[in-house]
């Protein structure tokens, strides 16, 4: 990035089928999309550090690693706590790496980085992620490649924060289509019991959010005969934004962003599909968690489209 681009990185902008997204280099960062003049998610300004991780790609995990310490391979690891309030690892490694742009067409832009070697997480992983635009949305995949000599632990996401129309997220109805609901501690988060949905977390049927406090993951979709699972976001005028994502992602983050800055509070819903559960790193395979052996690829793939 040179010294005069913008805060959030090299700004790229891409149009199609009455769709605009800016795209911003630092996390490979989704900083606004619009359908017809309509916001679908929070934006931010291009000179403006990013906020609570609007928009930001997720990986090698999304979500958190608890106490930032896992074992993979017969060996314990640590790393670096960035959330320190809660004593976690959060959101992975490249949320803040300015991306090199490999590709900007008028409908597509492609980004990539190599996660290095480091310490808490030995090995190498290049990374790819590519926003391409259509008449039925803004389709991103990211992949991850292990270019190293040992196996690794992989995981990934994106963290949009949905708008879907006047309001606050108070005012929307919300069609979550998931039988189970991993449910956690209420001061840090922590994954515990996996179960089926039940009071304020069925939401398999279009549900007025209100006052619910939601900050879970998701999972057990129904999904298409293409193997696809959305989740829609609704206000009062019938508009509103869905999020449809492939079987590669099996869970997805809720969050009713409740902050303590005003302009955050409940200003848009977090819908974040991941392919593994929070804490993965710990809780294995069973929740999702991807071993890329040495020279395999995994891609993961989800839509943002207007409703």
């Amino acid at each position: 990035m040179s010294n005069d681009a913008p805060l959030s990185g090299t700004p790229l902008t891409i149009t199609a089928g009455g769709y605009t997204a800016d795209v911003a280099s630092v996390g490979a960062t989704l900083r606004t999309l619009r359908h017809e003049g309509r916001d679908l998610v929070v934006p931010f300004d291009a000179d403006e550090v990013r906020p609570v991780f609007r928009g930001a790609v997720l990986a090698p995990w999304p979500n958190r690693v608890v106490d930032g310490t896992y074992t993979s391979g017969g060996v314990d690891h640590e790393l670096a706590l960035t959330e320190p309030a809660r004593h976690h690892a959060l959101h992975g490694l490249v949320a803040w790496t300015d991306f090199a742009v490999f590709a900007h067409d008028d409908d597509r832009v492609l980004l990539g980085t190599t996660i290095p070697a480091q310490q808490g997480y030995p090995h190498r992983v290049d990374v790819h992620v590519e926003y391409r635009l259509d008449a039925e949305g803004l389709h991103t995949t990211v992949t991850g490649t292990n270019t190293g000599a040992d196996d690794a632990p992989w995981g990934t996401g994106p963290h949009p924060y949905l708008v879907a129309g006047d309001g606050t997220v108070d005012d929307w109805t919300l069609t979550l289509p998931a039988a189970e609901v991993l449910e956690v501690t209420p001061d840090r988060l922590i994954p515990t019991d996996l179960v089926p949905v039940h009071d304020e977390f069925d939401l398999r049927t279009p549900t007025l959010i209100g006052d619910r406090f939601i900050d879970h993951a998701f999972t057990g979709f129904d999904r298409d005969a293409d193997g696809l699972a959305a989740v829609t976001v609704t206000a009062a005028d019938g508009h509103g934004v869905r999020v449809a994502f492939d079987a590669a992602c099996q869970w997805v983050q809720v969050h009713t962003a409740d902050h303590v800055v005003p302009a955050y509070h409940r200003a848009g819903l977090a819908v974040e599909p991941m392919t593994c559960a929070p804490d993965a790193f710990n809780d294995g395979v069973d929740r999702g968690l991807v071993v890329l052996a040495p020279g395999s690829a995994h891609a993961a793939a989800w839509t943002i489209a207007a409703v």
